[in-house]
């Protein structure tokens, strides 16, 4: 095998995503520097930011209006049902 043959069947790999990676940036530099991507300054206006979504705070509690439940024996004092506060 010669030595170049030898060469590229050890560094193959590198050689390519090397120099693949090298025109990924040079081109990427033209892209940045071309003049048809810059926005003259004098013209650019500012758009205001908006706001797509505001999340809804957390629900507030709320005095219960269920009463007592049959068949279920309370393991607890016995309070007012309209003093208790059920939050969801």
């Amino acid at each position: 095998m010669s030595g170049l043959r030898r060469f590229w069947h050890n560094y193959k790999v590198l050689i390519v995503m090397g120099s693949g990676l090298g025109f990924i940036h040079w081109g990427w530099y033209h892209i940045k520097s071309s003049p048809l991507l810059h926005q003259n300054r004098n013209e650019y206006v500012p758009e205001p930011g908006i706001v797509s979504y505001v999340a809804p705070g957390p629900r507030p509690c709320l005095p219960s209006q269920s009463g007592p439940q049959r068949g279920r024996r309370r393991t607890r004092p016995a309070s007012d049902s309209l003093t208790e506060l059920s939050c969801w």
